[in-house]
């Protein structure tokens, strides 16, 4: 008769750090390397760089001139935001980018009865233009109070592995719609593109080139050529021709006007659409927007962290972040991207997908997001890629953020049925109230919120638009209400507290100490 197995055999302790990742946060691949990994990273980001304004300049009266200046604008301040989390906030491997959070308060300011009274388009953009960059330039202000006070540190406190594994999970799945809905509004692109994705990136993961793991490491600028010459096949031998303009919208790679409209070199500055305009109202929602913006990137700090593999960020670093984010927000308000900023929750995917979490991977590519922007036929040439190609890959690297989420379930008991219950409804509401406020919206043309008061429509229609927030709200409280006292252990409490504080673990200070010898005057708490 066999033996019966061991517990070790048949089961596999919780670990720290993700096994298999070839570069941590503080350890580089060669310089070629990391040149290339950092324009792979910079390409991905274009994605909703590009989206953003497209979706929102045409509804502000913008021309295709003006759709081609946000865009390096927004592109421009992603990369000085990259840089500057990167050297003085968390410290993570995390673009910066543009956030769609930001799309009900703006959209609200767009639609604001003092603005669509004006006659002249090109009026009508600049006057909203400023409208928006003043509420941004206030509503920042939440996350830089938040931020560099310590207030984020000290209500983190609440948070546990259980309680956040719904909030990094929905970071993830709560974007499903920016898949493969996105990706099949042009098939024959986006399936292509989803499928060699997978087979590059994974199936050939073990392909090298003299030594070096090319479709590993790569998958993605190669497919993203390859799709992106087939289209452009597509598109020159005339397959659209006569097709719905949705569809030659979505699949034609010169339906843009980005490349023929953009300048050869221009420099984003501070209040080149003029001064800002300030309105009670537009700010408050705003507000709401930046709260969401801090929820989704809290989750996505953990994941980042996990993915180069890095110890959890402790309070104080995740809050340092936090005030950074906040300033981010403030350069977007004063250079007018047309939208606040968030971590790219895709950019993060790709850390797992190339497993490289190197941090200079990521100052790289913000230095190409600054140099592209500035040299505008150029940058417009890899914009006008079709987004299905990017839906597409949004598919995987969406998905495998979300994984990540639920991989710090293995720090709790899941045997217990508070957790179960905790996460089962937690993620179940996080997905389930952010479609309920969609489809309402869809069909209604106004949120489930339409008071009199715009401002309070705004705030909770856009909490309540947000998968992450919501499933922080509900997840949370439940932690922190259900037994809470007798369960430290089964929320994964023993293992999470020593991470709370820079000096819990002898890892924070080799992943998180700021550069240039600055923990002098910003000594860890």
């Amino acid at each position: 008769m066999a033996a019966p197995p061991k517990p070790e055999e048949i089961s596999h302790p919780p670990m720290d750090q993700l096994q298999g990742l070839e570069y941590c946060i503080d350890s580089n691949p060669a310089w070629g390397e990391a040149i290339a990994l950092g324009f792979q990273h910079y390409i991905l980001a274009l994605g909703t760089a590009v989206m953003i304004p497209s979706f929102l300049v045409p509804l502000m009266g913008g021309t295709d001139g003006d759709k081609v200046r946000v865009v390096q604008t927004l592109l421009f301040v992603e990369g000085i935001n990259t840089l500057l989390q990167t050297l003085f906030g968390t410290r993570l491997p995390t673009v910066i980018g543009g956030s769609w959070a930001f799309a009900v308060p703006i959209i609200s300011i767009i639609h604001d009865s003092s603005l669509t009274r004006i006659t002249d388009p090109h009026e009508r953009f600049l006057g909203t233009m400023r409208a928006i960059q003043g509420a941004l330039i206030v509503a920042s202000s939440v996350q830089i109070i938040l931020g560099y006070s310590q207030l984020w540190a000290i209500c983190s406190r609440f948070f546990s592995p259980v309680g956040m594994v719904p909030v990094i999970a929905l970071a993830g799945f709560g974007l499903f719609d920016r898949g493969f809905p996105q990706a099949g509004q042009c098939v024959e692109i986006g399936v292509p593109m989803f499928i060699l994705f997978v087979i590059f990136s994974q199936y050939l993961k073990n392909f090298q080139f003299r030594q070096w793991p090319v479709m590993e490491r790569f998958a993605l600028i190669i497919t993203i050529t390859v799709i992106w010459a087939y289209a452009h096949l597509l598109t020159a031998s005339g397959a659209y021709r006569h097709r719905p303009d949705a569809t030659q919208r979505n699949c034609r790679t010169d339906k843009a006007n980005l490349i023929s409209t953009a300048p050869w070199i221009k420099i984003p500055y501070p209040l080149q659409w003029g001064a800002p305009t300030f309105d009670a109202g537009h700010a408050f929602g705003m507000m709401a927007a930046v709260l969401v913006s801090l929820i989704e990137s809290t989750g996505a700090y953990k994941a980042a962290s996990r993915l180069a593999s890095a110890t959890p960020p402790p309070a104080h670093v995740l809050s340092r972040g936090i005030g950074w984010q906040g300033i981010g927000i403030l350069f977007s308000g004063l250079f007018g991207t047309a939208t606040g900023c968030t971590v790219s929750i895709e950019n993060v995917g790709l850390l797992g997908s190339t497993r490289v979490g190197s941090r200079r991977v990521i100052q790289i590519s913000a230095g190409f997001m600054i140099f592209f922007s500035i040299l505008g036929k150029f940058g417009a040439l890899f914009a006008s890629i079709p987004f299905p190609i990017f839906a597409a890959v949004y598919c995987v690297l969406f998905g495998l953020v979300a994984s990540v989420g639920l991989s710090f379930l293995q720090f709790t008991n899941m045997n217990s049925m508070r957790n179960l219950f905790i996460a089962g409804v937690s993620l179940f509401l996080g997905l389930s109230i952010p479609e309920y406020f969609r489809e309402y919206t869809t069909a209604a043309f106004h949120g489930p919120s339409h008071t009199k008061a715009g401002w309070f429509n705004d705030f909770l229609n856009t909490i309540f638009l947000s998968s992450p927030t919501v499933a922080m709200m509900v997840a949370v409280f439940l932690d922190n209400t259900l037994d809470y006292k007798d369960s430290a252990k089964d929320r994964g409490m023993p293992w999470w507290v020593k991470f709370r504080t820079f000096k819990g673990d002898s890892r924070n200070e080799e992943f998180y100490t700021l550069p240039f010898n600055l923990n002098r005057f910003f000594p860890p708490s």
